[in-house]
């Protein structure tokens, strides 16, 4: 967990991701929402994914498409029988709970979780996979007043005014280094365990059939959700 918190972290314990940045060296600050910092902490963390499986002899499937399940596909290059289900969960700390977060969904208890066999919307069976996996993200948004997420920012050491560009008539503003930006996210803490240990006994969001988190972050980090003492099979019983 120290290797993938030092490779997204700088050492302020800032998100080392700034921004994105345009062929003219202006940055773009991005937005705080949750389905934003999701995806682009996968795009972040996916090299070391790839490490971490490549050191373990296994090859990584994707997704075909891309509302299915599961985010990444760990399968054996000794034994090609061999599958593990590994889905990247983010979630930031809830300010108004100390010691909470604002939780994230499982996947879904309805189709292919009742249906083990099934093909609809899963890269393979759920039970060709040995084990269902969540790779986890917990984060502190950083203080709203410190950033702007609609802010366009030049920084003098990459400047090079012979590519300068002029955006509209929007505000430029220009820093030292991009160290000078102040990241969206801070404070990482990495977890990895079986997804039903995180399970709660509620929905994970609306009228949708996924399964929803614990949220205390203590047992999130040791595994203890609601059915952890009763064990995987009597979750998989009441699917």
């Amino acid at each position: 967990m120290q290797r993938l918190r030092e490779h997204v972290s700088s050492e302020s314990g800032e998100w080392t991701v700034k921004g994105f940045i345009d062929v003219y060296k202006n940055i773009y600050t991005i937005s705080s929402d949750t389905k934003v910092v999701s995806k682009i902490l996968e795009i972040h963390l996916f090299p070391q994914i790839l490490q971490f499986a490549d050191e373990w002899n296994y090859s990584i499937v994707l997704c075909e498409h891309q509302n299915w399940y599961p985010d990444f596909s760990f399968v054996s290059k000794a034994d090609s029988r061999i599958k593990f289900a590994v889905d990247l969960k983010t979630t930031y700390r809830d300010p108004d709970y100390p010691g909470h977060v604002n939780g994230f969904t499982l996947g879904s208890h309805g189709a292919y979780f009742r249906d083990r066999m099934s093909t609809k919307n899963i890269q393979f069976p759920y039970a060709d996979y040995a084990g269902h996996f969540c790779l986890g993200v917990i984060y502190s948004r950083s203080d709203a007043k410190n950033v702007n997420e609609i802010e366009i920012v030049n920084v003098r050491e990459l400047d090079d005014r012979k590519n300068a560009k002029r955006i509209g008539q929007r505000k430029v503003t220009t820093v030292e280094s991009l160290r000078s930006i102040t990241s969206v996210i801070r404070d990482f803490e990495f977890f990895v365990c079986e997804k039903w240990q995180l399970a709660s006994d509620r929905q994970g969001s609306g009228n949708t059939a996924n399964i929803g988190s614990i949220t205390c972050i203590e047992d999130i980090l040791n595994a203890n959700g609601v059915f952890a003492k009763l064990g995987e099979e009597w979750l998989m019983s009441i699917g």
